[in-house]
């Protein structure tokens, strides 16, 4: 059953009709083609006014999907012979975030990334995306492993946020997040950060301070979450929307403050109607963000990654 987000409803509604409508083809005195192209194009009319002038909190309910692709769907559809690697070598193997080597369209990559899980029984496994320290220890290990065999790393987000429960808080988690940041900021290798879903807060910029860092077209990425942001603000989860706004959080907003460096666009509807495309949108954007930074040299990358996180701070000063 599709999932239909709050403002669809209308378009859900057509799309009901037209299943009705598809229903009823067995009967051979009926001819209905006509009438299910009359209501598809409606549909596409209005999905396309719809995501045309999404709101920040629409965003944010289009970027937590259900049905958006996830980790292994993208990896699955675009790493070829991905062997996955576990564990930290420390505690255990964090099941939130995922990673490898593979293939990406002839070259050799480490790929890891946040997986939220896409039923209950993954969602608990994958601990809905919110990765522990042997998470971050092991997206470390991750990035030092393709620094030392001179791989480029790619990396998707799509987390609320690193686990904030007592066992990760005694683990060390904000060591383990600022560890990661540290790695990511030192490999001398090309690192490609792409945001696919939501990108929460430590949790998402400890495997995304990157030489280029792409983001979904209707995907978010934010210091906190705006539920977060309005129970600290104004001591109440229903000022969420006002909160959604004032954060920046979109895509769009974000180009335009210089913390991401591209938009990858989204199939009409967003990435849940056609998974597929999306995943391919993204593969090209990755393609060619590498194809701009493989050959470069490691130091000079490393150089130019860090200036430009440094360089965030600096503007409006």
């Amino acid at each position: 059953m599709t999932h239909y987000l709050e403002f669809e409803k209308p378009i859900a509604e057509l799309e009901g009709k037209i299943e009705e409508l598809k229903r009823l083809t067995g009967d051979a005195n009926l001819n209905i083609a006509d009438e299910v192209a009359k209501l598809q194009s409606k549909v596409d009319k209005q999905l396309r006014a719809a995501y045309a002038k999404l709101t920040a909190w629409q965003k944010v309910q289009v970027a937590r999907h259900p049905e958006r692709p996830h980790f292994v769907d993208y990896a699955k559809a675009l790493i070829e012979d991905y062997m996955p690697l576990s564990g930290d070598r420390l505690f255990a193997d964090d099941k939130a975030i995922l990673g490898g080597i593979g293939r990406f369209r002839g070259r050799s990559v480490v790929v890891m990334g946040h997986e939220k899980g896409a039923d209950t029984e993954s969602r608990i496994r994958h601990n809905f995306g919110m990765a522990r320290p042997e998470g971050y220890r092991k997206a470390q290990r991750l990035m030092q492993l393709a620094e030392r065999f001179k791989l480029p790393v790619v990396a998707l987000v799509d987390t609320a946020g690193a686990y904030p429960g007592i066992d990760a808080e005694a683990r060390g988690q904000a060591e383990a997040i600022a560890r990661a940041i540290e790695v990511c900021l030192k490999i001398k290798v090309p690192l490609i950060a792409a945001v696919i879903g939501e990108g929460g807060s430590g949790g998402a910029i400890a495997i995304a301070a990157a030489n280029r860092v792409l983001m979904m077209e209707h995907a978010i990425y934010s210091v906190i979450s705006p539920e977060g942001c309005a129970s600290i603000l104004w001591r109440s989860a229903e000022h969420a929307q006002t909160a959604a706004e004032a954060l920046k959080l979109t895509a769009q907003d974000l180009l335009k403050l210089g913390v991401i460096d591209r938009i990858v666009p989204e199939p009409m509807g967003g990435a849940h109607r056609d998974p597929q495309a999306a995943i391919n949108a993204l593969g090209d954007a990755l393609d060619a963000s590498l194809g701009e930074l493989v050959g470069h040299d490691g130091a000079a990358l490393r150089a130019r990654r860090r200036e430009k996180f440094v360089e965030m701070g600096r503007k409006g000063l």
